[in-house]
């Protein structure tokens, strides 16, 4: 660890440059066609950072100067993060409540006693309105301001205070609840176990672990929450994915199957897929991605580091008990390999022959036609939205909750240590060239549930009203 502002200036200058250079060798970003502004953005970025570099005197300025240079980046699969131990940073603090966006504010979503009621929309602080605020304190060194879901992911977090010397924190705020106005002074305090619990469940609420649950007779809760599973977890997979297939007739006869996105940080998108298969059939669903990804073009950045990564996963992915995925990273890593030698910057991937509809609906039997409900938090981006792409290919699904972050294009995520260990770069090894939800692009879901509190109760609510408003509209035998 530095151990002066000094050293930690030093970092931070020496690992945002280290960032640029890594991005530069191994980022399909600098070298895509389609993208000209990556380089200029990451430049830009580049000349931020560094500015923001030289008024560092400590652990928090270092990882807010790494953060600002990310967000001038515009890209979630580009830039770095920092890596710094929390025991050596000063304890976050917070006024002794919790805030969530909910559509157009911000809200309350748990308080202290003496802090603004829960439920309390915020109307801004110290003389500026509230989306000013959050644009200045949070969007500044985190997230995209531009996507919806990313407000409804971080904008609470600008009452959560990590240190950031670059930004002001808010004194005095006006509150409006049931047409009453308040005014509070905030007393801000250590983070403790009561505010990081409540923090979770603003985000999130009560989302379960892998499996599927039955909270009331004919309707299944299938719980997604990673797609980065540990071995209980791909056990839990394997036994809903086999469950489906041995009680198919079961499922067939349900009155909806809701699957819950929640907690969901993306990963490899397999599973998700894995469980569509299950579910509507695998040559249904390989015909109808097919059809989707019709003319996208996969590019591998073969870089020599990118390259070693992709070759040295084979053998990850064969004891994980996926020996596809182990296929599908050798073929990758062989190509991206035969490339470098060539000299070529790129390794394109073939596409796949397309599975004909009328195979699809032979192999597979009678097809999945009850109503599915995609439960999806604002922070779902990456391998989440890749599951969401392959749902809303059936017209039974419809998507509940908040609006979506936005993918990149840039995917197949690596990290890469800077020499000081402070900091690991995002290195994307693939690109996809004409994919149909571009760069910045999300899903908006047709029920947006704006409750505060986002219990299971509430969100299943949700669905219950439109499964019944579905009923009253349907057509009398």
């Amino acid at each position: 660890m530095p151990d002066s502002p000094q050293a930690w200036r030093a970092a931070a200058r020496a690992d945002i440059e280290a960032a640029v250079r890594i991005t530069r060798e191994n980022h399909p970003g600098p070298h895509d066609p389609h993208n000209p502004a990556f380089g200029p953005n990451l430049e830009a970025a580049r000349v931020h950072g560094l500015a923001l570099a030289e008024r560092v005197v400590d652990a928090p300025g270092y990882m807010a100067a790494i953060m600002g240079f990310n967000v001038r980046i515009g890209d979630g699969h580009a830039g770095a993060y920092p890596r710094i131990d929390e025991a050596s940073l000063p304890p976050a603090r917070w006024p002794g409540f919790v805030s969530v966006w909910r559509g157009d504010a911000l809200y309350v979503h748990s308080a202290q006693p003496g802090a603004p009621a829960a439920g309390s929309r915020l109307l801004g602080c110290d003389g500026k309105d509230a989306q000013q605020l959050i644009r200045d304190n949070v969007f500044s060194f985190q997230g995209r301001v531009k996507e919806d879901g990313q407000w409804w992911s971080a904008a609470r977090r600008v009452f959560i205070d990590k240190h950031n010397p670059f930004v002001a924190l808010p004194q005095r705020c006006r509150f409006e609840l049931g047409g009453q106005v308040t005014e509070h002074a905030l007393s801000w305090r250590a983070f403790d176990a009561e505010g990081e619990r409540w923090l979770a469940d603003s985000s999130w609420g009560e989302g379960g672990p892998v499996g599927v649950a039955e909270p009331r007779k004919n309707l299944y809760w299938v719980s997604m929450p990673t797609f980065q599973p540990d071995e209980k977890e791909r056990a839990a997979y394997r036994a809903m994915f086999a469950d489906v297939a041995a009680r198919r007739a079961r499922w067939l006869a349900l009155d909806a199957v809701v699957i819950d996105l929640r907690k969901n940080q993306g990963g490899n998108s397999d599973w998700s897929l894995w469980f569509a298969q299950a579910l509507w059939g695998k040559a249904r669903v390989t015909q109808a991605s097919a059809a989707y990804d019709a003319g996208v073009e996969v590019w591998w950045r073969a870089s020599p580091d990118n390259t070693a990564y992709m070759l040295s996963i084979v053998g990850r992915l064969e004891k994980e008990g996926n020996p596809e995925g182990a296929d599908w990273a050798r073929t990758h890593g062989e190509g991206m390999r035969m490339a470098l030698a060539q000299g070529k910057r790129f390794y394109v991937e073939k596409e796949e022959t397309p599975v004909p509809a009328t195979a699809a609906a032979a192999e597979d039997g009678p097809p999945f036609t009850r109503p599915v409900y995609v439960i999806v938090p604002g922070n779902c981006a990456s391998a989440c939205l890749d599951a969401i792409d392959v749902f809303t290919r059936f017209p039974n699904t419809t998507l509940v909750g908040a609006p979506s972050s936005a993918d990149s294009t840039y995917m197949e995520v690596r990290s890469a240590d800077v020499d000081s260990g402070l900091a690991r770069v995002i290195v994307p090894n693939k690109v996809y060239v004409k994919r149909k939800r571009g760069n910045g692009e999300f899903y908006r879901p047709r029920i947006e549930v704006r409750d505060v509190v986002w219990s299971n109760a509430a969100l299943l609510k949700a669905v219950e009203a439109d499964l019944a408003d579905s009923r009253v509209k349907a057509p009398s035998s």
